[in-house]
């Protein structure tokens, strides 16, 4: 993906029902009317190779999503020794509307995975602002045996968000792996987990609650 794609518009299947941003005199802040606009910066990761990752914006303004189309760990049988860990970074410029700002409330992960028994998977995230020491991670991990599709869901407590700064352009940063780990399983049988829908494409989808900047 060539650096500074611009990205945006509607995407019809995307989950709208973002958490709404608290407002400190009790009530809560809706999304501003204007258009976000997102600008990737770069895309890196071994799960994520040139041309096969996409973000576009929801139509309310709430949410994003990143979709995926070669994102897939596994080990056992003939798989390459490095193939049992993918990640993909994201370094993305949110533009938002003046006065407001932005935290990841909620953020949606689906995948297939195929994990012998004695074998496992790991699907982890983190996310934080360039310059920023305060960062989020979460981890989800799934037994093996398992042959289905698996989903994940971080969610943050208001008190944990990890606000974009007021007033400054700090780039956002998203990195997620999914990793298989052997264990037990036979050397001979194949493990896999890949972030991967119905039609072979990974959409992973971020929730965004908006909050006033002071002075506003």
């Amino acid at each position: 993906m060539a650096s500074g794609l611009l990205l945006g518009g509607a995407v019809a299947a995307l989950v709208t029902a973002a958490v709404p941003a608290h407002n400190p005199s009790g009530g809560f802040v809706d999304p501003p009317p204007d258009k976000i606009v997102i600008n990737v910066a770069t895309v890196n990761g071994s799960g994520c190779p040139a041309g096969t990752a996409a973000v576009a914006v929801s139509e309310d303004n709430t949410a994003f999503t990143v979709t995926y189309s070669d994102y897939l760990a596994q080990v056992g049988g003939n798989s390459d020794p490095t193939a049992f860990r993918k990640n993909c970074q994201l370094n993305l410029i949110v533009h938002v509307p003046q006065g407001f700002t932005y935290a990841i409330a909620e953020a949606d992960y689906r995948g297939f995975a195929s994990l012998q028994a004695g074998a496992s998977g790991v699907q982890r995230a983190s996310y934080y602002f360039q310059g920023s020491s305060q960062t989020a991670a979460k981890t989800h991990t799934f037994p093996g045996a398992f042959n289905d599709n698996w989903q994940a869901t971080d969610t943050t407590d208001w008190a944990q968000l990890v606000w974009a700064p007021c007033g400054v352009q700090r780039n956002f940063n998203i990195n997620t792996e999914v990793r298989v780990n052997a264990g037990t399983s036979s050397p001979s049988k194949v493990s896999f987990m890949t972030m991967d829908s119905t039609d072979g494409d990974i959409s992973t989808v971020y929730h965004m609650s908006w909050k006033e900047c002071p002075g506003k």
